[in-house]
């Protein structure tokens, strides 16, 4: 049987702060299994009830994993459908063509090419989130219907 959990959160940054919550705006949603959803977050909630509020620090490897060396590359100019001149370190663009396109994040720009970083934006980061459980229940068979067309981000 798979679940639905609603929640509340916030996460602090390693100095304390609060860099993410949901005060203000909408509680997490997620069915168990669902793509997308970091597998230490699913951990964390499982067997959890209405009410619960506790605290848990997801590491890289429960989360969005590590950076990888492999995904910084040097890319030839020509990978760019942009004017190579208005590319910037720190933007985010799509390099390749056809079926082979991905999202990158420029990291250096010189005469031998564009160095770009494939991991995701958050690989590397450990998150302490504070949580408050709103709902954990049977998920419906919509909510599994509508969690399997999600995509793994």
């Amino acid at each position: 049987m798979r679940f639905f959990y609603k929640f509340d959160y916030a996460i602090r940054n390693s100095k304390g702060e609060i860099v993410d919550s949901s005060a203000g705006g909408e509680a997490l949603t997620f069915v168990d299994g669902e793509p997308g959803t970091i597998p230490g977050l699913q951990k964390a909630l499982q067997d959890r009830a209405v009410g619960d509020e506790f605290q848990v620090t997801i590491e890289p490897e429960d989360a969005y994993g590590w950076p990888r060396r492999a995904l910084i590359r040097t890319v030839s100019r020509d990978m760019f459908d942009t004017d190579v001149a208005d590319v910037e370190v720190g933007m985010i663009v799509q390099v390749g063509s056809g079926n082979s396109i991905e999202v990158v994040k420029v990291v250096s720009v010189d005469e031998e090419g564009i160095t770009v970083d494939a991991n995701h934006p958050l690989a590397g980061v450990t998150f302490d989130f504070e949580i408050k459980v709103l709902e954990a229940r049977p998920a419906s068979d919509e909510e599994i219907e509508h969690s399997l067309l999600k995509t793994t981000h």
